[in-house]
C-alpha cells in the first residue's frame, strides 16, 4: 500500500507540473487568459496536496 500511495504522489505531482504551459479554460483562471500560462492549476495543486495526505495516514492495524 505505501509504494501505490507514492506512487499516486508521484503521479499527481507530474500531472500538475504538467498544467504550467496550459492556458486556464475554466474556473477563475480562465479571466486571465493567456495571462494564465505558466502558473500551475490550483486544482491539481490541491490534488497533490489530498493525495500527499492520504499517502502519509498512518495504516490502521
Amino acid at each position: 500500500r505505501p509504494a501505490a500511495a507514492r506512487a499516486a504522489v508521484d503521479a499527481a505531482e507530474k500531472g500538475a507540473e504538467a498544467t504550467v504551459p496550459l492556458q486556464a479554460r475554466k474556473g477563475r483562471a480562465s479571466y486571465l487568459g493567456p495571462r494564465s500560462v505558466g502558473h500551475l492549476d490550483p486544482g491539481a495543486a490541491s490534488t497533490v496536496l489530498l493525495f500527499r495526505a492520504l499517502s502519509e495516514t498512518p495504516e490502521e492495524a
